[in-house]
């Protein structure tokens, strides 16, 4: 009997042939990331000190401040301090104003294909967009993976998910991911392995490869991963990748726990309504809701195809007047990428703000948060009740096309007129 992915992946970590479904093992971490959220300062720093012991590896570890950049207020400015101060102390690989910490792991070429990736945010899955098993910890698992190098985790069982066919015009990745929200449901694959498959998935470029495997936390998987291939290697190329990988796939006879098979090409721009992830409807369902304000970012939706994309339908546009329209590419690097292109040009004329590449808003820390009553559309991942600042208000999810028609009409609103 064949292997999924999963199955392959931790056999590697743990120095197996093969490993069982259910199976615990012991598995060695090629790369453990922090953030500024959950890092060093939440038990972990004492911690160490408490067992008397220091990172197991300085070269395998990154920290990443990206919730609470830049700062608010003085409890956020000193858990960044301390971050970067204990980062600078042990050696580690520091970043800080870079952006959300998985699109810098991915710039930076942590995202290698079948290595495993742990990190104290949810959305360390995101590595599984490069053919790695990526998953989120607590701060308690990661103080054990800094002191030893080492996990245990159960081996997942997995489900297939398989889309095939080409996407409409003004329909993307990030409709694909939401629809599978709303068929598998927030806790429909909770420490399951999502494994992507089909035609639609190896023609989408890296960016939207992102966008898909991030959110497999919102079904409550262990991973989403996608079948690393050229695409996947280009882009490690093109960042420096100087490290060696190894790309791992299921075997043609795995045995999966469920399959879902979808055809892209019926597949229509979806919305995630208030709140909850897998509350999904089609565009047209929830059409002409109001909205107070407009949010392209995050590590889901800000990268330099969102705002490709956002350009493309707001050229020689405006937003709606009183719509507060707020702009954070997902990473420096996208943000330089943006301003070369002309595309800051163009989002500023439409009416949009700018502001830095972080986490802030996604979570509700700063940045743009909501008022009671208020109302936004965001590319981001999640939209719990408060996710992004009062709990009255309401948060809808969507494609960085669906925002930005929405930014124009100053309502909820169907991009697919805007790719004609």
């Amino acid at each position: 009997m064949g292997m999924t992915f999963a199955q392959k992946a931790l056999a590697r970590a743990s120095g197996k042939e093969s490993v069982e479904i259910g199976e615990i093992v012991n598995a060695k971490v090629d790369t453990a990331m922090m953030d500024d959220i959950l890092g060093p300062r939440i038990q972990i720093a004492d911690g160490l000190k408490d067992l008397g012991v220091s990172v197991w590896d300085p070269s395998k570890v990154v920290v990443i401040s990206d919730h609470y950049t830049p700062p608010c207020e003085i409890k956020q400015a000193e858990a960044v301090h301390f971050t970067r101060a204990w980062s600078e102390q042990e050696g580690v690989a520091y970043y800080e104003y870079a952006g959300p910490c998985h699109q810098v792991l991915a710039e930076h070429c942590y995202d290698l294909p079948g290595t495993l990736i742990v990190g104290t945010d949810s959305h360390t899955c995101m590595s599984g967009s490069f053919g790695a098993f990526g998953t989120g910890i607590g701060s308690t698992e990661m103080l054990g993976v800094l002191a030893t190098g080492e996990i245990w985790l159960k081996v997942p069982e997995s489900y297939k998910v398989e889309w095939n066919g080409d996407l409409q015009p003004g329909v993307f990745a990030k409709d694909m991911v939401l629809y599978d929200c709303g068929r598998i449901g927030h806790s429909g694959a909770t420490y399951k392995a999502l494994e992507y498959c089909g035609s639609t998935i190896c023609s989408l470029q890296m960016d939207e490869r992102m966008a898909i495997s991030n959110m497999a936390v919102e079904m409550g998987a262990k991973i989403g991963y996608i079948p690393p291939d050229c695409k996947t290697a280009a882009y490690l190329e093109s960042h420096g990748c100087q490290k060696k990988y190894e790309m791992l796939y299921p075997d043609e006879d795995a045995v999966y726990e469920r399959c879902y098979e979808t055809d892209a090409s019926k597949l229509v721009p979806q919305v995630a309504c208030p709140h909850h992830v897998d509350n999904i409807h089609p565009v047209d369902e929830v059409s002409g809701e109001a909205l107070t304000q407009v949010y392209i970012g995050s590590c889901t939706g800000g990268r330099i195809s969102d705002l490709r994309t956002a350009a493309r339908v707001l050229k020689n546009r405006h937003k709606a007047p009183g719509l507060r329209f707020l702009v954070s590419p997902a990473s420096m690097e996208v943000y330089r990428q943006a301003l070369k292109e002309g595309i800051l040009d163009i989002l500023t004329e439409a009416g949009a703000v700018i502001v830095a590449p972080s986490c802030g808003l996604c979570l509700g820390a700063h940045t743009g948060i909501l008022a009671g009553g208020e109302s936004c559309i965001s590319t981001s991942n999640r939209n719990f009740l408060g996710r992004m600042g009062s709990k009255d208000a309401k948060v809808y999810l969507g494609s960085a096309a669906t925002v930005a028609a929405s930014a124009i009409e100053g309502c909820i609103a169907d991009p697919r007129p805007y790719f004609d």
